[in-house]
């Protein structure tokens, strides 16, 4: 029984298994269990059940413990947990800090009316208001050499801080540094349990025990608010760069209350961000998942994570399909040769272009690893050999038959006319950009130039194999299993493209693919193929050789 047990369906029972995990495993991140007896030893009463007159007071510092003074920048007298707002404030700049040094921000929640030095149930959490990062390099006009002027930048700069008349001018000099420097974070997010929830101490969350502070209270144990500063919305495109003319900068604080449920999922998403960043994660890397997280609603990102499983599975199965498809394949009769090359130079150049665009991982991978397996068709497909001979490679092409011969006839009249039509829009396009816009150096401009003809022209490289199906009346000679698991993913990429931060004309692909595998269905559906009998070229791909036992 577990002999004839494919590849293929061990990989789907272990992928089930993995999400109703998963499942569990958030199922047991938002639910808490409350204490049973209100009035047992073992519950841990709220604070905050005896309505507490509380003030909010805001301080910044050099130290995180605040050494060598302290700076009040914001207080909410009348603190209401449950009332949401927004905040702008000024924020000077010690020297320290404009110099390339950090800042430090000191939250307290305590009693009305005293200081929170003075109040032994305040509670208080440090923020970092600053953090490092390697400028973005200039663009520059390649033709005149001419960069953004400085008055566009004070002008950009200036909107952003609100009109303040003391703050430095934008990216200076040290824009061109490769060292990382200090940023300055322009949103402070907080929130605070507004749940009056009644913890029991045999089942206190390990994860809400390090934001837990309590206090003795006749034979009652009390915690006082559960703060939270929300780290995930700290994004890059909000960070402004210190310089030793910053002397006042904006901060925006924004407070809302928080359940308990999303309170817990948001500390393991923080912790998961932070363990990524300890792994080698750049913060803009860490920035991308950040977003999927601050830019959705919760509810979308469950069946964000549905999507991805589904995602990650058929990636998984086209690619094993494709490649079992090209190992077993011996001869390129009814397959276009161009289209295989241009697939292979499409994705390297894509690879390239998100690299350079500095894109997620999560984007950059995949792409990464769909360039190596091309390459290895393009040696499938031209039947190159490579032989090794005192460390320097051989080469030897392989021969074609009449049948792969006439295939590639009609491959060479497709791509003699799409070239009429795509090699002036490539180089007009190319020359427009030289023109009009600005890039860091001539390689960025060339690899932009190159990826935008990928973008906008590369679905027209597709249809020489669409062209070449309509000639020989067939479909038969095509990997289907595989066409199949992408066809999904296509459609799964469609809704990654409204959630994962990408460049536009990457986001924009997603939707031209849908085209292409539509047509690819149309042709299926107008040439069947019998698979009650051999197809027209003596094998099927969609069965098995006879010989094989294994199923998969």
């Amino acid at each position: 029984m577990f002999l004839k047990t494919s590849f293929t369906t061990v990989i789907v029972g272990v992928f089930v298994v993995y999400v109703l995990h998963t499942c569990w495993v958030m199922y047991g991140i938002v639910y808490t269990k409350p204490c049973d007896s209100p009035k047992g030893d073992n519950c841990i009463t709220p604070f905050l059940a005896g309505n507490p007159k509380l003030q909010l007071s805001i301080y910044t510092a050099l130290q995180p413990n605040a050494e060598g003074g302290h700076t009040l920048i914001y207080k909410e007298e009348q603190f209401d947990i449950k009332s949401k707002f927004e905040r702008i404030v000024n924020v000077s700049l010690p020297k320290k800090t404009r110099n390339n040094g950090t800042l430090y921000a000191l939250i307290f929640v305590h009693q009305a009316g005293v200081t929170p030095w003075q109040d032994p149930q305040q509670v208080h959490l440090v923020a970092q208001l600053t953090t490092y990062m390697v400028p973005k390099l200039p663009e520059i006009s390649l033709i005149s050499g001419e960069d953004q002027t400085q008055s566009q930048k004070e002008e950009a700069l200036q909107e952003r801080r609100d009109g303040d008349p003391t703050a430095g001018g934008g990216a200076g000099p040290t824009s061109k540094a490769e060292h990382p420097v200090s940023h300055w974070r322009t949103r402070l997010t907080l929130n605070i349990v507004s749940d009056h929830f009644l913890f029991d101490r045999e089942y206190l969350p390990s994860d809400v025990h390090r934001y837990l502070r309590v206090f003795q209270n006749g034979k009652k144990i009390v915690y006082l608010p559960l703060l939270f500063v929300d780290e995930l919305s700290n994004r890059v495109k909000d960070l402004v760069e210190i310089n030793s003319t910053s002397m006042e900068l904006p901060l925006t604080i924004s407070y809302d209350s928080i359940s308990l449920g999303r309170l817990r999922f948001w500390i393991h998403m923080q912790d998961a961000v932070f363990s990524l960043q300890q792994f080698g994660f750049t913060e803009k890397d860490a920035d991308e998942i950040k977003g999927i997280f601050v830019d959705t609603n919760l509810y979308f990102l469950a069946l964000t994570f549905f999507v991805a499983a589904f995602h990650l599975l058929f990636d998984f199965l086209a690619f094993k399909n494709d490649i079992s498809f090209w190992k077993q394949k011996k001869s390129m009769v009814g397959m276009s040769s161009k289209a295989v090359l241009w697939r292979c130079f499409s994705t390297i150049v894509i690879f390239l272009y998100l690299f350079d665009e500095q894109t997620s991982l999560l984007v950059l991978i995949p792409a990464g690893v769909g360039s190596i397996i091309e390459v290895w068709k393009v040696k499938k497909a031209l039947k190159i050999q490579v032989f090794w001979k005192g460390g320097k490679p051989t080469f030897l092409y392989g021969k074609s038959d009449e049948s792969e011969r006439r295939t590639e006839e009609y491959d060479t009249l497709a791509m003699k006319y799409l070239s009429y039509l795509l090699y002036p829009l490539c180089i007009g396009g190319a020359v427009y950009a030289l023109i009009f816009l600005r890039y860091k150096s001539w390689y960025s401009w060339l690899i932009n130039s190159l990826v935008n003809g990928v973008y906008a022209f590369g679905f027209l490289f597709m249809l020489p194999q669409l062209f070449v199906n309509y000639k020989l009346k067939s479909v038969a000679h095509l990997p289907w299993k595989a066409f199949t698991y992408k066809a999904f993913n296509t459609f799964i990429d469609d809704v990654f493209a409204f959630i994962i931060t990408m460049p536009t004309s990457h986001r924009l692909a997603c939707f031209r693919d849908d085209v292409v595998f539509l047509i690819y269905l149309y042709q299926k559906w107008l040439y069947p193929v019998d698979k009650t009998r051999v197809n027209e070229y003596g094998i099927s791909y969609d069965e098995k050789p006879k010989g094989k036992t294994h199923k998969d």
